[in-house]
């Protein structure tokens, strides 16, 4: 039965021939943000690479190479925090750069660590007599604020770098640095990849909302394991790299929201944008601030 035939005597009107244009490209979909994650990964691996190009070899030769890294990482850092202090407060940046190169010069010549602390003393005291003579002469002042300011970037920052010159220059000091970096690079690696796909419990949310606590177990397993798989490298004892790796998985998280408290407040995203896909040296270095103080107060006790 043909039952699309038409009626007899029907006359059939034929569809009239449309000329057909070119076929569209077929645009391709990609997920909402797709393009820009791609782009964000691609610069964020740039990044890690420069980085690890400037720290690794200046760990392994040691000596004035990874004092003069660890200066100008040490130095860049201080004056984006000061940029960063300097949003809300008066702060004396040209007594903290002279404080900051006095103390990592005092250390890179092995100097008494006594001579470094006592400069922090000394900025502390010239910050505090440039407030007098502006308070003489303009009738302002802004002591509380500067001295504080001032004297926390001294602290916060350049005293860890200086920590980490000392550890490079101990017995087996290249495989106790090596080790903070590595395992806070793999804590931060894991935190972020993990945390990013698979993230949904909120870690801390008021000071980082993109964090979670799938990250932060990701980011303390990936720093255990590699704090693990390191003494077999190095043919080292496991105890003190395991230890490292368990401070970087837990301490390297906290020190990574400390600096995110500090941007939240002055209301930037990033301290600088020196390092492709991770912001500023402050930035990228937040983590290894923290991990590498308590490194360097667990050498000195047992030392």
């Amino acid at each position: 039965m043909a039952l699309h035939k038409p009626p007899s005597g029907a006359k059939v009107k034929l569809r009239e021939q449309v000329p057909q244009s070119a076929p569209t490209p077929r645009k391709k979909w990609a997920a909402p943000g797709g393009e820009w994650a791609r782009s964000e990964w691609a610069q964020r691996a740039l990044g890690a690479a420069l980085v690890i190009v400037c720290i690794l070899p200046g760990i392994y030769f040691g000596g004035w190479v990874w004092d003069t890294v660890a200066s100008l990482i040490a130095l860049g850092s201080l004056m984006e925090l000061y940029k960063l202090l300097q949003s809300k407060h008066r702060i004396s940046k040209g007594w903290g750069l002279a404080g900051g190169v006095a103390i990592l010069v005092f250390v890179s010549l092995n100097f008494s660590y006594a001579l470094s602390l006592s400069t922090i003393t000394l900025v502390a005291m010239l910050v505090l007599f440039t407030e007098i003579v502006r308070r003489q002469s303009s009738g302002v002042s802004y002591a509380l604020s500067n001295v504080g300011g001032t004297i926390f970037g001294l602290v916060y920052i350049v005293l860890p770098w200086s920590f980490m010159i000392l550890i490079r220059s101990a017995t087996n000091g290249h495989i106790f640095l090596f080790t903070i970096f590595l395992c806070t690079w793999s804590c931060d690696t894991a935190a972020n990849v993990i945390g990013s796909r698979w993230g949904s419990t909120p870690f801390c949310s008021k000071v980082s909302p993109k964090k979670s606590w799938e990250g932060f177990w990701a980011g303390f397993f990936a720093s255990l394991i590699c704090g693990s798989v390191l003494p077999i490298y190095f043919d080292f004892p496991p105890m003190p790299l395991v230890l490292l790796g368990t401070i970087c998985g837990i301490a390297g998280q906290f020190g990574d929201l400390g600096e995110s408290v500090l941007k939240r407040e002055a209301g930037v995203k990033d301290t600088g944008s020196v390092i492709p896909g991770h912001g500023g040296f402050l930035d990228r270095f937040d983590s290894i601030l923290i991990n590498a103080s308590i490194a360097f107060f667990i050498i000195e006790s047992v030392s």
